[in-house]
């Protein structure tokens, strides 16, 4: 199985968990406009002011992704 990688957007503030919650509507956008071949995305709430947005792909379209998308950070997903 090829190594997958997760993409993560870090939001701040009183907002954020809408904000991550509203990313991850254009990540789900972006995956299907690509035809990429991997369809894991959701957001998590850190805490009160801190929330992620993430997508998860493959080893493959990670530069191009990144690149295009700008991500925050990145690490190794295990599902």
């Amino acid at each position: 199985m090829m190594r997958q990688i997760k993409l993560i957007w870090d939001f701040r503030g009183l907002a954020s968990a809408k904000t991550a919650e509203h990313h991850e509507v254009h990540l789900k956008e972006f995956i299907i406009s690509e035809k990429l071949s991997l369809n894991i995305t959701g957001f998590e709430v850190i805490s009160e002011m801190h929330a992620i947005a993430f997508m998860v792909v493959t080893n493959e379209n990670m530069i191009s992704v990144r690149d295009t998308l700008k991500p925050h950070r990145g690490e190794v997903y295990n599902d």
